[in-house]
């Protein structure tokens, strides 16, 4: 665990505007606030529809290298979707909104690096959002839970699939089916998250883990990514294959050539994302 001067973090605060979504990019970082706190950043329409655009947008941008996704406010990551939203909805009207991509689907599909922040409470499908990304930091108040199944529902959005993968089958059982709270030393136990730091330190904590990633090549980094998520969907044979390949399309790039002529002459390499 590392302590973080408090004074880098750059995040934009929900007082400076009602946008249910933030952007702010700086340093190659693109960081995205969830922008609701007084409803605890749970998840609507308008801001999934915010952060998919974002995300495309990011996906564009040539000075980003990687995301950083949060929340707004003192008290939760995201607590959710908005019950209140889709209680009124029809079975018909809900599978129809499910034939449509998903902001979890653009979460996980977006081919640069995003680490997730996580404090507070992060459940139901905030839980899935944060599965959905590629590295999860959590501060000690951070807490977890698919509490689908307390409303005679199950997870719909990664939280059997994703959860799976990530903690195993057994865990993701126990998870699934008590919908239990489970603390952030447990979730960092299990596996739910890959890096645990003290209270309000989750912001600061992912910017710094995000500046580690961004300082590397934009090619590497994307094929790094797309072979890591072919680990857990092809059989070994097939996902070395593929890392083989992706190795090969890596030492064939214009930053593949300048990383291994830097290291040769002993300087700092120049990455241009090519």
């Amino acid at each position: 665990m590392t302590n973080h001067d408090h004074t880098h973090d750059r995040t934009p605060r929900h007082t400076q505007g009602l946008a249910p979504v933030l952007l702010e990019k700086s340093d190659g970082i693109a960081t995205i606030t969830l922008n609701r706190p007084e409803k605890l950043n749970a998840l609507n329409q308008e801001v999934r529809q915010t952060v998919m655009r974002m995300v495309d947008e990011l996906q564009e941008d040539d000075e980003v290298r990687v995301a950083v996704l949060q929340g707004a406010g003192d008290r939760a990551f995201v607590a959710g979707a908005d019950v209140s939203e889709f209680a009124a909805r029809t079975p018909d009207e809900q599978r129809e909104l499910y034939r449509h991509r998903r902001v979890y689907d653009a979460l996980a599909d977006f081919e640069k690096p995003i680490v997730c922040a996580i404090h507070g409470y992060c459940l139901g499908g905030g839980s899935e959002l944060a599965l959905a990304c590629d590295v999860r930091v959590a501060d000690r108040t951070a807490k977890f839970s698919q509490a689908e199944i307390r409303l005679g529902l199950i997870p719909g959005a990664g939280g059997t699939q994703r959860l799976a993968r990530l903690v195993g089958p057994g865990q993701a059982m126990r998870i699934a089916l008590t919908g239990e709270m489970i603390d952030a030393e447990e979730a960092y136990r299990i596996g739910l998250v890959e890096v645990l730091v003290d209270a309000g330190e989750h912001r600061a904590a992912a910017r710094d883990l995000a500046a580690k990633m961004a300082r590397w090549s934009p090619v590497a980094l994307r094929l790094a990514k797309a072979s890591v998520r072919k680990a857990l969907e092809l059989p070994l044979s097939e996902g070395l294959q593929h890392e083989k390949e992706a190795f090969l399309r890596a030492f064939e790039s214009p930053d593949g050539r300048e990383g291994v002529r830097a290291f040769v002459e002993k300087r700092d390499p120049r990455f241009r994302g090519n």
